[in-house]
């Protein structure tokens, strides 16, 4: 815990910045819970749970880069702790404490370390319900037991339903370890009750899927980092091969890695949903995978070499930590991210003048504004015709486009937001098409700054 703790700390605030998922939490967060409740009925119910626990963070603790992200570095801790005593209790202490100091050490889950946004909640989630699974197979746990276990499925499905896909992987271990009858009948009532209480959100949520159309279709270039981590996965099971009826690392890790990656890419064939962020918390078994393999070379080693495989943990984890610090030092700067709404809100602030208007390409944009509100002071939002808030949306509701057009040429300065060059897609909104073509028309660039991935361009008006 203190290991995967010290690495969340670790320039948490990434510089001061924030990028575009995580100021949609940010924004969110900031409105009043019946605001919140009516954005969900129109975008994002998927996230509903999360935004919801924010507010709460963010109305005591106050809107920051800490208040962000903290709870992503204390849910991953949680997770380690977990990884630790499973891989204890399956394999002994070396390959618990082995298997906890890889997981914080994998580099998506030092990534999502320190993200604001509800992975790492529903990691922590899956390494809990998979430390009640153990101990009921260990020790015949009761009502007790299966409660907490399928509250904790339920919580992680509420928020992030694609959780549910840890089921079949921990029915694959009931199978593999021949479970008894009554361990099946706590599972089974836990799971269905779990994957009952989260269906209403499912049926619900597929109504907003347009929010992840974004999203490209299934590729086999896109399925290499889930073969390269179920090789490792598989090679360190070689030391330990799962038998039938024994509940061992293997028996319990190699479906956690596999069947949740499996199952994502199944339904990545039915529609594309194909994100590793969604199925991060299958590296739990990776994790205890490493673990137990390394305890084994640790064992295998001994006999020969009794000294010298005392330090083969200690060395192992400084080789990687090695290896790995250039990707550590990466994933905490804020080119780690596509861009920084609030590096562009310090440039709006410097650049603009009284009487100025604003402008978003695309509508997405208007987070910068939603998240950094000061520094859009003074400034008119021309095309806006429903607040977010108002709206129960994320961008708000713009005017039409020959609305739009009539706005802007009202307007002798303009400041126009969008991506920086380097990750800009083309323009296709119509809207967004008139704003670019009035602009470039009749106006003329006199400012132009772009910083983290966005852009901030001002325009004057031609004659005036």
């Amino acid at each position: 815990m203190l290991w995967t703790l010290a690495l969340g700390l670790w320039g948490l605030s990434r510089q001061h910045s924030v990028w575009r998922d995580e100021a949609a939490t940010w924004q969110v967060a900031q409105r009043s819970t019946a605001q919140i409740w009516h954005m969900l009925g129109h975008v994002d119910a998927v996230h509903g749970l999360y935004y919801l626990l924010m507010h709460g963070l963010f109305e005591v603790f106050g809107a920051s880069t800490t208040t962000l992200r903290l709870p992503s570095v204390l849910a991953m801790a949680v997770a380690t702790a977990c990884v630790t005593v499973i891989g204890r209790r399956l394999a002994g202490a070396r390959a618990g404490l082995a298997g906890g100091l890889a997981f914080g050490l994998l580099p998506a889950v030092q990534f999502h370390l320190q993200e604001g946004r509800p992975y790492a909640l529903v990691a922590a989630g899956a390494a809990i319900s998979t430390l009640l699974l153990v101990t009921v197979l260990q020790e015949d746990g009761g009502a007790a037991h299966w409660a907490a276990y399928g509250g904790t499925v339920l919580t992680c499905g509420l928020l992030n339903w694609l959780s549910l896909l840890i089921v079949p992987a921990h029915c694959a271990t009931l199978v593999w370890t021949r479970a008894g009858r009554g361990t099946w009948t706590g599972w089974t009532a836990a799971s269905a009750a779990a994957v009952a209480g989260a269906l209403p959100l499912i049926l619900f949520s597929r109504g907003q899927s347009d929010q992840i159309s974004w999203i490209p279709p299934l590729t086999w270039h896109m399925m290499i980092g889930p073969a390269v981590v179920l090789a490792v996965g598989g090679l360190c099971t070689l030391p330990d091969r799962p038998r039938p009826g024994r509940l061992s690392v293997p028996a319990l890790a190699l479906p956690l890695l596999a069947l949740p990656q499996i199952g994502l890419i199944g339904l990545s064939l039915v529609r594309p949903l194909f994100l590793d962020r969604y199925v991060l918390f299958s590296l739990l078994g990776l994790a205890l995978l490493i673990g137990a393999g390394l305890d084994a070379a640790v064992r295998a080693a001994r006999p020969r070499f009794p000294r010298a495989s005392a330090w083969l943990l200690p060395m192992a984890l400084a080789v990687a930590t090695t290896a790995l610090l250039p990707q550590a030092l990466a994933k905490r700067s804020p080119a780690s991210r596509v861009d920084d709404v609030l590096a562009v809100a310090a440039d709006v602030q410097r650049l603009k003048k009284t009487g100025d208007a604003v402008l978003f390409v695309p509508a997405a944009r208007r987070d910068t504004a939603l998240v950094s509100p000061r520094a859009f002071t003074g400034l008119r939002d021309i095309a806006l015709a429903e607040s977010p808030e108002e709206s129960g949306t994320l961008k708000g509701v713009e005017a039409g486009p020959a609305r739009i057009r009539a706005a802007v040429l009202g307007r002798r300065r303009i400041l126009l937001v969008t991506d920086s060059t380097d990750v800009a897609r083309p323009v296709s909104a119509e809207r967004d098409r008139v704003k670019t073509s009035v602009l470039k028309r009749y106006f003329r660039v006199v400012a132009d700054e772009q910083t983290r991935g966005r852009r901030v361009t001002v325009y004057e008006r031609r004659g005036l």
